[in-house]
């Protein structure tokens, strides 16, 4: 069958792999719980059927506010099944966020996952005019009702030929979603995707970077366009969807299911490699010798022949070392999708290396996400770049190498927002995306840096923050990086270190530290900062350099604010909280 609208995709799964073992699976009390595509389809059928008998109607907005899990699949397309919009909010952001969009939205009904979430929104549902239905997915004792009441609902009172009218009535450029994007400054805003614009997404990466490999796993934040087109993706290949119990237990979840697909952001594969090179350490002398030997060679693999020599070295080094780490990590991969961020370039070498192929993509939730992707063919995959513009996505260069894009993939626009959707989408249908970049001879996309984020130095200099803080995080002793100086006479660095490794580093050099301040303020600690300080500015050019620097002792997560759901850097966040040390850097 053919796949126009994103509900479509529950019945080409049932036509194409009836026979799957799972389409979705989650851990449970220390089992993994499977759903086939039939008890999939059934449980959506009777989430709709459930809905309609309470009342929501075509067109009424539903949020959910859950992590990853089964049920937020069958809840996400049940609600679109029955032409209602689907909202997903993330679990992780501020009551103000939650308020604003409750309210913007005019939501009608919320699923919302765990006890401490209920007691984050309840106050705010009592504001909200438009909401009559909050339903949390168990069963908490509480005055609301749970996902189980609604689908007994559903089952008491199916009406299976109301819902294949209503199907019938969606049309693919219809609108299907609204995501709120998690931005650094002001309020969230509503991008609004129809089905067209996500299906879109899915057929033309089926015939570039994917392809059926059986089984997913999924752990970055469904409610961000990323993981959420990629799921959509799983499950239109016809894959099994995993979902990881916790960030905690990603490793153990990939020994346990064996995946050959998953996505990632630079900062967990960078995390793999940091623990990897750090376990050399412990080895024999010649064992460490042949470790190290592998891991350098690893770090320089190009995609393109590298000649019989490397070619041989590099088949001793599987055999006698790569084969060992993906038997460790559990990897069964064909392929790792990596997005949210810039990858530095050996990392991505060193992964597809050792038998885990990275590709890299390039987007926005305005761009459904994808506006470029590493793939399969000639040309189509490259270090250092996000690869080729997606099939029907036409990408150039505008003012400044900012990089705008025209194709199915441009958003509806912003919600209730008219006046901002012009700002970004001009009268020709260009969306601009804020960010900059340049193209390769043979077509592939590099990002170079984020518009707003450059900033001009006293002395009329443009520096690009983020390729000097991509660039200095190669550092092992550097987990995150601010680059400042609008207006100031050179560029300054708030650095947080990466304690994991520095506290294995004080271990070896016999170095006694307890707390996070105490290490930044060992003289020791402080004298090999300056060298790596030394080391990464030579990559730049005197204006660039960083001139001053501090080191603070606060670890930057996204749990505490610091960084967004896929890990980059909130700026205005961190410039606000940091205001006095930022300060005194440039006294």
């Amino acid at each position: 069958m053919e796949v126009t609208r994103l509900f479509d995709i529950l019945d080409n799964y049932l036509e194409k792999f009836p026979n799957q073992d799972a389409a979705l699976a989650c851990k449970r009390d220390g089992k993994w719980l499977k759903f086939n595509i039939q008890k999939y389809i059934e449980l959506t059928n009777e989430i709709s059927y459930g809905m309609l008998k309470i009342g929501i109607n075509p067109g009424d907005k539903v949020g959910v506010v859950s992590s990853n899990r089964p049920e937020w699949n069958m809840i996400d397309f049940a609600i679109m099944q029955i032409g209602a919009i689907s909202i997903p909010i993330y679990p992780t952001i501020s009551q103000e966020d939650y308020r604003h969009i409750l309210n913007h939205a005019e939501m009608k009904m919320i699923f919302i996952e765990g006890k401490e979430l209920r007691n984050k929104l309840q106050p705010i549902f009592e504001e909200t005019k438009t909401l009559k239905f909050v339903y949390t997915f168990d069963n908490q004792g509480s005055e609301y009702k749970y996902l189980d009441q609604l689908i007994e609902t559903g089952k008491k009172d199916p009406q299976p030929e109301k819902l294949a009218q209503l199907k019938t009535q969606i049309q693919s450029t219809d609108l299907a979603t609204i995501i709120y994007t998690s931005g650094t400054t002001g309020y969230p805003k509503g991008v609004m995707l129809s089905h067209s614009n996500i299906v879109n997404q899915l057929k033309n990466l089926e015939s570039t970077p994917a392809k059926w490999s059986n089984k997913a796993l999924s752990f970055l934040p469904l409610c961000h366009a990323y993981e959420r087109m990629l799921v959509y993706l799983y499950q239109y290949l016809g894959m099994s969807v995993y979902y990881a119990e916790s960030l905690g237990t990603i490793a153990e979840n990939i020994k346990e299911i064996s995946p050959t697909m998953m996505s990632a952001v630079p900062r967990l594969l960078e995390k793999i490699y940091d623990k990897l090179f750090l376990s050399g350490k412990k080895l024999p002398f010649f064992s460490k010798r042949l470790y190290y030997w592998a891991f350098n060679l690893a770090t320089h693999y190009q995609l393109e022949d590298m000649g019989w020599y490397y070619n041989l070295k590099h088949k001793v080094a599987d055999k006698l070392i790569y084969s060992k780490w993906r038997a460790a990590i559990g990897g069964n991969f064909d392929i790792v999708v990596s997005g949210g961020s810039a990858i530095q370039p050996h990392i991505a070498s060193f992964f597809s290396a050792i038998g885990m192929p990275v590709f890299e993509g390039y987007g926005l939730s305005e761009t459904s996400p994808v506006i470029a992707v590493s793939q399969r063919g000639k040309h189509g995959r490259k270090f250092g770049t996000v690869g080729l513009p997606l099939q029907g996505v036409e990408v150039k260069l505008g003012d400044r190498d900012e990089i705008i894009c025209r194709g199915h993939n441009v958003m509806l626009g912003y919600y209730k927002d008219p006046e901002l959707t012009a700002e970004v989408i001009d009268a020709d249908g260009w969306f601009h995306t804020g960010d900059t970049g340049k193209f390769t001879t043979e077509g592939q996309l590099i990002i170079t840096g984020r518009l707003k984020s450059i900033f001009k130095t006293s002395f009329g200099k443009y520096v690009n923050p983020q390729a000097i803080e991509t660039k200095f995080t190669e550092s092992p002793f550097i987990e995150n990086m601010i680059v400042l100086g609008e207006n100031k006479k050179f560029a300054a660095a708030l650095i947080s270190p990466d304690f994991v490794y520095l506290k294995s580093w004080c271990v070896k050099h016999k170095i006694t530290c307890i707390s996070n301040l105490e290490i930044i303020e060992n003289e020791i600690i402080i004298k090999r900062f300056q060298e790596e300080v030394k080391h990464y500015n030579q990559f730049f050019g005197d204006y660039e350099k960083i001139k001053r620097y501090q080191l603070v002792p606060d670890e930057w997560t996204a749990a505490d604010g610091y960084l967004s759901p896929t890990l980059k850097i909130k700026r205005s966040v961190i410039e606000e909280f940091y205001a006095d040390r930022i300060e005194k850097l440039f006294q």
